[in-house]
């Protein structure tokens, strides 16, 4: 399924891209696809700028043409969190922090979690989902004092209150791309002779006030 259960806390059924590829035994970029196409809703969780949805808000998507759940990768899925719950909004999911929401929470960057994670020097994941470790804010609350941490009360009240920072989705573009402007067609090539000299000053002067180069080319 690409996920890992790793610690006995109870935790939210979740999905990454990589699970719910699994669950419906289609390629990973498919199910970006269906974000991208709005098949796919808006993430119930952004975790590091990771998108995450919940099993209920993946399973209404089945059924919609020959998109289908494997009822045995779903079997598959739900034993592999033996403590996992369903939610049914993501008003009801408990807090949840990626590598840079654990960092602030301890005050330091997502790459000191990250040498602390791979020396085992924090708390297990609680959830692994598409490559990522995700922690229960209260896995890494009691894990800090274990090893002399401080935990920054203020950014635990923030993540309380819902606010987690500004976040790029990754793989999502958050403006339009800058669409240049149209290129104004060049003037019509002309030829002028020796009686022309006066249509030839005039049309030089024009070009050259458009903003234009001009290459002058005798001919015989």
């Amino acid at each position: 399924m690409g996920k890992v259960r790793m610690s006995q806390a109870r935790v939210p059924y979740l999905l990454g891209h990589a699970e719910i590829a699994s669950l419906f035994t289609v390629e990973r970029q498919t199910s970006q696809k269906w974000r991208t196409e709005g098949t796919l809703p808006e993430p119930d969780l952004l975790a590091s700028g990771n998108p995450y949805w919940l099993l209920t808000t993946v399973l209404h998507i089945s059924g919609d043409g020959d998109r289908q759940v494997d009822q045995q990768q779903l079997t598959d899925y739900r034993a592999s969190i033996p403590h996992g719950y369903e939610v049914q909004a993501k008003e009801q999911l408990p807090v949840i922090l990626g590598i840079q929401e654990a960092g602030r929470v301890l005050s330091h960057d997502a790459q000191a979690v990250s040498r602390w994670r791979n020396r085992r020097r924090i708390a297990e994941a609680d959830l692994v989902l598409s490559g990522s470790p995700l922690w229960l804010l209260e896995t890494i609350m009691a894990d800090a004092p274990q090893r002399q941490r401080t935990i920054d009360q203020a950014e635990v009240a923030k993540l309380r209150a819902g606010q987690r920072g500004s976040q790029k989705p990754r793989g999502r573009r958050t403006s339009p791309p800058a669409v240049s402007a149209p290129q104004k067609p060049l003037p019509a090539a002309q030829t002028f002779t020796a009686a022309d000299r006066a249509a030839a000053a005039e049309f030089l002067t024009s070009v050259l006030a458009g903003g234009y180069s001009v290459t002058i080319t005798p001919q015989r």
